[in-house]
């Protein structure tokens, strides 16, 4: 009996509490925030001074540009250059001169007087071999040229002879001819005789061995007491005063190479360059790569390069002066067309332009300008994607650039943007 008054009024006094609560709530939710203190200078605080909400301004808001800021080198002036065509050409230096000193006689080496390194003159004696045998032989081809004269003046004196009998008929005329027949014979074994004095003599001759051109020894090969054969090579020699790059020139590209084209020539390991000329045209291409060997001959007086070194050459095929060219970069491309960034009163511009040949100016790739720019014109040269028209610019000066960034690396970050004035 207790507990039935307690349960009948217990669910409704629930709900009275649960309807209470939710109305308490939506009251909350409805009741305004209080601003909380808004600091001097702020924009909330400028627009609260003239009667405005906080955080609004008398007019429309509007957020303002963020600046970017650019270093000296991330901006090209449009100039008046010199686009050259180029051809890139690269291979091993050779020398001109060269000159192998083989041994001209099989034999033993007795001395070479030279070594690797040392300059020799055209005709110095540079190795000798031994003369044991070619003496020998020379005196052996000397004994047979004198028994040969000796039986030359005997078949001379009988043809004499057998001449004055034949006038007076003491003798017939078949033995007179039987005597200058012998006289003939010994007359070509004396001359058969000197043949063989000659070649001993050469021979003998060959074992003193000179410089066939004036150089540096590249190569030696022996040393003295060795045995060689007949054309061994001994020596190698050569002349650094002119040097030759042989390089292979694509087919499509040997029309417009002729001889007498300048070269720039840059070799590994030597900071300066050399200026060269294309000498020569290989009629003939390559069986493999199908193109064709082209010669360039460089002046080499002070002996800075050497055989085998890797040279880089630029042949120039067209040049062209007074020419408005930008680097690639600084050109960019769409489904448009070609366009760059400029810097127009402080803000960038985008403008379209007409590409035209590519080449080089000095040692940078550049593309010609035909239409839509003007010499003068600041270019952004870093491609650092797309940009918004009429963003601020802010160029770095020149002497602040070391001292904020290292040149290499570009300054992409915007500058902060500039505080709102207060009234």
């Amino acid at each position: 009996m207790t507990n039935r008054p307690v349960r009948r009024y217990a669910l409704p006094v629930l709900i009275i509490i649960v309807v209470l609560a939710a109305a308490g709530w939506m009251m909350r939710e409805k009741a305004p925030v209080k601003p909380g203190p808004v600091a001097a200078g702020t924009p909330a605080a400028a627009g609260s001074a003239n009667g405005n909400p906080a955080g609004t301004s008398a007019g429309t808001t509007a957020r303002a540009p963020t600046e970017l800021s650019f270093l000296p080198q991330e901006i090209v002036t449009a100039a008046p250059v010199e686009l050259r065509q180029v051809l890139l050409l690269s291979g091993s230096l050779r020398a001109v001169d060269l000159a192998t000193v083989k041994a001209r006689v099989a034999g033993e080496v007795r001395e070479i007087l030279v070594r690797e390194g040392e300059a020799v003159r055209a005709g110095q004696v540079v190795a000798r071999m031994d003369t044991t045998e070619y003496d020998a032989k020379l005196a052996q081809a000397r004994g047979n040229l004198n028994s040969a004269r000796a039986q030359l003046d005997i078949a001379a004196k009988a043809r004499d002879n057998n001449a004055a009998l034949v006038d007076k008929g003491f003798i017939s005329k078949n033995a007179f001819d039987n005597s200058a027949s012998q006289y003939a014979g010994a007359k070509a074994a004396v001359d058969a005789a000197q043949g063989a004095v000659d070649l001993a003599q050469k021979q003998l001759n060959d074992t003193l061995l000179r410089a066939p051109i004036s150089g540096l020894v590249s190569v030696r090969n022996a040393q003295p007491g060795e045995r060689v054969a007949t054309d061994y090579k001994l020596l190698e020699i050569v002349n650094l005063q002119k040097m030759e790059l042989e390089a292979a020139v694509p087919a499509s590209d040997i029309a417009r190479v002729v001889v007498g084209q300048r070269v720039s020539l840059h070799v590994e390991g030597i900071p300066s360059a050399f200026d060269g000329k294309v000498v020569r045209i290989n009629p003939a291409a390559q069986a493999g790569s199908r193109a064709v060997p082209v010669y360039v001959q460089v002046a080499n007086p002070d002996a800075q390069l050497r055989v085998g070194m890797f040279a880089e050459g630029r042949l120039v095929l067209n040049s062209k002066p007074g020419v408005l060219a930008l680097p690639h970069s600084a050109v960019r491309r769409d489904g448009s067309g070609a366009y760059v960034f400029t810097i127009d009163g402080g803000k960038i511009s985008r403008k379209p332009v007409t590409p035209g040949a590519e080449g080089q100016s000095g040692d940078e790739p550049r593309i010609e300008i035909l239409s839509g720019l003007d010499f003068g014109a600041q270019v952004i040269r870093t491609d650092m994607g797309n940009f918004a028209e009429g963003t601020p610019v802010r160029v770095a000066p020149a002497a602040s650039t070391t001292a904020a960034a290292p040149a290499s690396t570009p300054a992409t970050a915007p500058a902060a943007a500039p505080a709102a004035a207060t009234r």
